[in-house]
């Protein structure tokens, strides 16, 4: 984790999820996060290359475990001022091709639960698997 990490953090913390249970993460439980596991973690960064810097703008970023059966996404941020390059799905979608490179089968979006604002979004990448009073259920449709 770096000082830039925690920034483009902060900024999408700040933004979006202000009364949420990060809202109070200080840089060191923000480094624990992203350095201090057990498991195969990367934190996968994306730039713009632009004359504002031609090194690359960290726009996004997003925390991933690398597990037998799947990449997991634990937790995506991004710039909240670039909406129209809409970043949370682009972040989806190069982790459905991540995870199929590495030959893996599922890729993981976390927790959803129906009714959430929030997390509706994931209601969106179908065919999905749902935990429910049942068991998992799969779902190919986009029915609640």
């Amino acid at each position: 984790a770096t000082s830039e990490h925690y920034s483009l953090f902060r900024g999408y913390i700040d933004s979006r999820h202000s009364d949420g249970g990060m809202a109070d993460m200080t840089v060191l439980d923000f480094s624990a996060m992203v350095d201090d596991n057990f498991v195969d973690s990367r934190l996968v960064e994306y730039r713009v290359h632009d004359v504002i810097d031609p090194n690359g703008r960290l726009v996004g970023a997003v925390l991933i475990d690398i597990l037998g059966d799947g990449v997991s996404m634990i937790y995506s941020f991004y710039d909240p001022e670039e909406v129209a390059r809409s970043l949370g799905t682009f972040m989806i979608l190069d982790n459905i091709a991540r995870m199929r490179r590495l030959g893996l089968p599922y890729l993981y979006l976390g927790y959803w639960v129906r009714g959430s604002r929030k997390m509706d979004y994931k209601s969106r990448f179908l065919p999905q698997e749902r935990l429910t009073a049942e068991g998992w259920t799969l779902h190919r449709s986009g029915e609640s």
